[in-house]
């Protein structure tokens, strides 16, 4: 069974790694969709495949990378839109 989520991350979590943290696990668990760094300073997730595995990447996302501050995770369930492989989008 699949899922799709949106997933917001607030604290301080631009500029370290954290993006490429969420794409090396993503890339792990078979999941695909886009990680991307939002304006007000949060990253912005989407990403869709087999339920556990997502589910795994949203408790990835609650500690992140070394030197990350996860002050708030934010989980929206989301249409699936059927993405061929997980990215990092660049502003």
């Amino acid at each position: 069974m699949k899922k799709a989520v949106k997933v917001k991350v607030k604290g301080s979590v631009q500029g370290i790694f954290f993006r490429k943290f969420v794409k090396d696990q993503a890339d792990k668990l078979k999941l695909t969709g886009f990680v991307r760094n939002l304006d007000n300073g949060a990253i912005e997730i989407f990403v869709e495949g087999e339920i556990e595995n997502v589910d795994k990447l949203c408790e990835f996302c609650k500690t992140g990378p070394k030197h990350s501050v996860i002050k708030e995770v934010l989980v929206e369930e989301q249409p699936f839109q059927d993405f061929k492989e997980f990215k990092i989008l660049h502003i």
